[in-house]
């Protein structure tokens, strides 16, 4: 009787185990949570429309100065007048520049013919940079009419900002319709295209 009172008492202790394992296992897990979804991510696109930044008129004495053009001869931009005039001001040395050329070379083509004059002034010293100005034309096939920016026009059409390349569209009346430094591979054809587009939706309603 003795040996069977540990055993009994073993199995009390094992059923009561079991069942409490048995408990736990016909426990209901918890709901699985719901994975957590973000809103998807909306992009930008490259190129956003950019309004002209600076609105003034060139003075007649920026006209009318004469600019040594970088072969022979020399022009000024009032013998443009009636077109719209893009100038950029590049460098041979300036990076963006030698980006820049090759995309506006693009336009310069899909608007010849059509009242826009394309006007390209290095900032270079013509004493000592002329060769090098001659080999960068030549290499990058840049078609604009190219001339050297004395400091004067350089300092009146850069605004006192000394930064390569910039561009400046000019209505035919003489006012700065658009003005942007540096160069962007994504913008700055398209801003280009815009704004030549808009001086000369201007002139066809004023005809």
């Amino acid at each position: 009787m003795r040996k069977l009172i540990p055993l009994i008492l073993i199995a009390v202790v094992l059923a009561a185990n079991a069942a409490a394992q048995s408990g736990r296992r016909l426990t209901n897990p918890p709901p699985p949570v719901e994975p957590v979804t973000s809103a998807p991510t909306v992009t930008q696109p490259d190129y956003t429309p950019v309004a002209p930044t600076e609105l003034s008129d060139l003075p007649d004495s920026l006209l009318n100065r004469e600019l040594k053009s970088i072969d022979q001869g020399s022009f000024r931009l009032a013998d443009f007048s009636g077109k719209v005039i893009v100038v950029n001001l590049w460098a041979t040395w300036c990076g963006p520049c030698r980006r820049e050329v090759p995309d506006y070379e693009k336009v310069r083509k899909e608007y010849a013919g059509r009242g826009v004059e394309f006007i390209g002034l290095t900032t270079e010293d013509p004493r000592t940079s002329s060769d090098r100005v001659q080999k960068f034309a030549h290499d990058f096939n840049f078609h604009f009419r190219l001339g050297w920016a004395d400091r004067e026009t350089a300092r009146t059409l850069m605004k006192g900002r000394n930064v390569l390349p910039q561009t400046v569209v000019i209505a035919p009346d003489g006012r700065i319709i658009s003005h942007w430094r540096g160069y962007s591979p994504t913008q700055s054809r398209d801003r280009l295209r815009e704004i030549i587009d808009h001086a000369l939706s201007e002139v066809a309603s004023q005809k």
